[in-house]
Parts: C-alpha cells; structure tokens; sequence
C-alpha cells in the first residue's frame, strides 16, 4: 500500500438511540471518538414494520382517482 494516502483507522465507540454502545473500528472522523446513531434497527420503519411515513393505499386511491379508467368515447 501507499503511504499517506489512506485515513486513520480508529477506535470509535457508537451509541445506538436505545443507549446501546459498540466498540468498533472506523476511519469516521469524530471530535470525542463517540458516535451517537439516531436511527437503528429498532426504531427505523423499515424493520419495525410501521407504516407512518407513507400511506401505500392512499397514493394508489389518488392515483386510480386521478387516471383511473376512463371510458373511451
């Protein structure tokens, strides 16, 4: 490898929204070497299943409404 050209690799420490803490090793620049998270996989909709963001059904009942079908004249 070349010399001087790649970042430090360090020991960071990140806290998840729950307070959970993981030592690990990252090149991420942090003032403290503590990183907070504030999403993670027990709060992210994604894996919680909830629906609050979006509404799937209601962009399909606007859409059917909109260019739903018409009769051909």
């Amino acid at each position: 490898m070349r010399k001087g050209i790649h970042p430090d690799y360090k020991e960071i420490t990140v806290v998840m929204s729950d307070g959970t803490e993981i030592t690990t090793r990252s090149t991420m620049d942090t003032k403290d070497g503590v990183y907070k998270s504030e999403v993670d996989s027990k709060n992210h909709p994604f894996y919680t299943k909830s629906n609050t963001f979006t509404s799937t059904a209601g962009r399909v009942d606007r859409f059917k409404r909109r260019y739903g079908n018409k009769e051909e004249e």
